[in-house]
């Protein structure tokens, strides 16, 4: 959906935002469509941007335009007279402009509180999905399975689609798949969903949250005002930690999902089937089967979890059990996550580029055994150690690439000194081919060569996109 569907639901009646003096802060995916919905609703707004670019001046003549006022190059200095800051998720708490909206006593919103906010009184509810791993895919899979119970639904939010365009837009929902990162959520003070999912929790982004508490409480937000169900992961107690501290509508539920044989209230598998103890009758000696562990692709465990979280958010809201399984079935991951490339001399080659944090490269490495890994790139601060100590005995041999390699070389000479290490010092562009050349000459039929690089790819790579192309590349240049 594009920016412009939000203009196709301008109200009719007075607006609460009538003559109102909007900062918007940042443009992009959500300061654009942000800016458009407040000047239809009789905003008086002004879009500020820190940025300058082409992209960015391209946006501001599309909302000049329309006689919204734009200022680039200059996000720090609160514009005179604003009582309303709508702000870009990625914004930092600690920016000058917050810190001089607070001084004033000026309130500050993301862009999924406006879009809450400015929700019709016929609204699809929504099926909200956090964690540091796994949301897309999460998200992607319950839509999938609402789909096929017949619901009319989107996958939206931080996956990429506007929030506010599903709302305002002209398409009619009968419940939203919603993505929601730390970042939303800590803009977000009134969201409340009909069902929430916390997948997981790992250190991710402290440097904008400040702290691992301050980011778990972030996370945490999406469970407040839930009605149905406060989806938890069994394997993380911190997840049901933020359960319990959420203040929300009396008689929901807490689930939790499981890789276990699952207890009363929660989601599991059992002998290759995935089962639900929650929602049926008498879950005290009952289980519904849902679908078979073959049905999830791939089936490696992690994402097996995030195929249980999507079916506890669909059964809270009623979706039979034969739609888990033919929505499940129904479903394709996204490039670049667990990617089965090739199959070359009995051993294969798998793409997690995706696995840009520790916490998503363990998980990646614990769905393969024995593993030639492909790792580094940009640490942001992150620690390997435990990572490594988890892994090393799934290790046949590492291959390093990347800026931060000798990060994980040192956890390595601490954890897994046995294991085979190729230090690879470059970072041009036949540095990938390189990396798969070495992995191949350590590999041995029946290993995995698997890319999960545990860091950000932006030292060598424009996006982690790219660096699994390089990777699928470099594999298919060595079969031909």
């Amino acid at each position: 959906m594009g920016s412009g569907q939000v203009t196709s639901s301008v109200p009719s009646g007075p607006s609460e935002f009538q003559g109102k003096h909007v900062t918007v802060a940042g443009l992009g995916v959500s300061g654009l469509p942000a800016a458009k919905a407040l000047h239809a609703r009789g905003a008086i707004v002004t879009a500020v941007n820190d940025g300058d670019d082409a992209r960015a001046r391209e946006q501001a003549a599309e909302l000049e335009a329309l006689g919204i006022t734009v200022r680039l190059g200059d996000g720090a200095t609160l514009p005179e007279g604003t009582e309303l800051i709508v702000t870009a998720p990625g914004w930092q708490p600690g920016k000058p402009l917050f810190q001089a909206a607070e001084e004033a006593g000026v309130p500050i919103w993301g862009d999924v509180e406006l879009a809450w906010r400015l929700r019709g009184p016929d609204a699809a509810p929504w099926l909200a999905v956090t964690g540091t791993n796994g949301k897309t895919t999460t998200v992607q899979m319950l839509a999938s399975i609402l789909k096929a119970a017949g619901l009319r639904t989107a996958a939206v939010g931080n996956i990429g689609v506007s929030l506010l365009d599903a709302v305002l837009g002209d398409e009619q929902y009968d419940v939203l798949a919603v993505e929601l990162s730390s970042y939303q959520l800590h803009w977000a003070p009134s969201l409340r969903a009909y069902s929430g999912a916390v997948l997981n929790l790992a250190p991710d982004h402290l440097d904008w949250h400040g702290s691992m508490d301050a980011y778990a409480a972030d996370k945490g937000r999406i469970y407040e005002g839930n009605q149905v169900a406060c989806v938890y992961n069994v394997a993380d107690p911190r997840t049901e930690d933020l359960v319990r501290e959420a203040d929300v509508e009396e008689g929901c539920r807490a689930v939790g999902f499981t890789l276990q044989a699952p207890a009363v209230s929660q989601l599991g598998v059992v002998d290759g089937i995935l089962v639900d103890r929650a929602f049926v009758e008498n879950r005290q000696n009952n289980a519904q089967e849902l679908a078979e562990v073959s049905d999830v692709d791939p089936p490696a465990p992690h994402n097996i979890a995030n195929a249980l979280a999507a079916a506890a958010l669909a059964r809270s809201f009623g979706v039979p059990a034969q739609a888990v399984r033919d929505g499940l079935r129904a479903f394709k991951p996204d490039a670049h996550r667990i990617a089965h490339v090739a199959d070359l001399d009995g051993v294969a080659y798998v793409d997690d580029s995706k696995a840009t944090n520790t916490h998503a490269a363990e998980a990646s490495l614990a769905a393969y055994e024995p593993i030639v890994w492909i790792a580094g790139g940009l640490a942001k601060g992150a620690e390997f150690d435990e990572l490594v100590a988890n892994s090393a005995k799934r290790l046949r041999g590492v291959v390093l690439i990347g800026a931060d390699r000798a990060l994980i070389r040192e956890a390595l000479a601490r954890h897994a000194p046995e294991v085979p290490v190729v230090d690879l010092d470059r970072t041009d562009t036949g540095a990938m081919l390189q990396a798969v050349t070495e992995a191949k000459r350590l590999a041995q039929a029946g290993d995995t060569v698997l890319l999960a690089p545990a860091c950000a790819s932006m030292d060598m790579f424009t996006n982690y996109n790219q660096r699994g192309d390089a990777f699928a590349a470099a594999v298919r240049e060595l079969g031909a």
